[in-house]
């Protein structure tokens, strides 16, 4: 109880110097860096992550399933993708992948590029797909298979909420159908000042780009680059921005 009580201390104490323009995903880089501090505990969603990609590996077999004997299995791969971005344990909101699953395969987009997505696709040569949470990366796997091109997948540089790094990509497999790179971001989402060499000359490179999540959105929403959002919008901030309600799905393109 100490410890919790000299990190709510010190957090809210450095929260009146964070800058009003920065980006919550900004904001949780620099709260995250103060816990670790005082906690010396890197990753504490181990155990969390580890549970998250077990039960997304339990209904692997069905998602495949189920996507070969869709009549658009693209289409499919693309919603089952979506589907693990409601694991997300920063938003203090309940889920069942089961139940979100049946919904998500049925409902309909609030801003669907899916033309502009299969146009990029068919021009690229390789894709490079930017990773959110760890249990996601299962489902992310499914979406890599049904894109039928050489693809780089993308982790956080360090542990950070339950977002994936690269022993999480490993333990669901991500390694046997794609490259893993880390992007060197040490907050949760991409912020291109906060990435590595590597990654930006992939990223600027890259035939096409398709991002996975609110973080990744929050950090690339305004960047001059071609890029496809694949997200449920899981808070009304994000919401507001994308013009669409909360708990909607998307695939946006912009730049294309």
């Amino acid at each position: 109880m100490m410890m919790i009580k000299k990190v709510l201390d010190e957090v809210g104490t450095m929260i009146k110097d964070i800058p009003m323009h920065h980006t919550p995903v900004q904001s949780g880089a620099t709260v995250y860096r103060k816990i670790r501090e005082l906690t010396g505990v890197v990753d504490p969603y181990t155990d969390i992550k580890k549970n998250s990609i077990k039960e997304a590996l339990a209904l692997y077999p069905k998602l495949i399933e189920y996507m070969n004997n869709s009549d658009n299995k693209l289409l499919t791969a693309i919603r089952i993708a979506i589907t693990g971005n409601v694991i997300d344990f920063g938003m203090n909101k309940h889920f069942d992948l089961a139940e979100d699953l049946k919904t998500i395969l049925n409902q309909d987009f609030a801003i669907f590029d899916f033309k502009e997505f299969v146009n990029k696709l068919k021009k690229a040569k390789s894709v490079l797909y930017i990773g959110d949470n760890a249990g996601e990366s299962v489902f992310d796997k499914i979406l890599i298979q049904a894109l039928g091109k050489p693809v780089t997948y993308v982790v956080r540089g360090i542990p950070i909420i339950n977002d994936v790094t690269m022993v999480d990509a490993i333990e669901s497999s991500i390694g046997e159908i794609a490259e893993i790179i880390s992007s060197g971001s040490r907050a949760p989402g991409t912020i291109l000042e906060l990435c590595n060499e590597d990654f930006m000359r992939r990223f600027n490179e890259a035939d096409m780009i398709i991002s996975k999540g609110q973080g990744n959105y929050e950090g690339l929403s305004n960047v001059s680059r071609s890029v496809f959002f694949l997200l449920k919008a899981k808070c009304k901030i994000i919401a507001n921005d994308l013009g669409v309600n909360e708990n909607d799905i998307i695939l946006k393109g912009i730049n294309q």
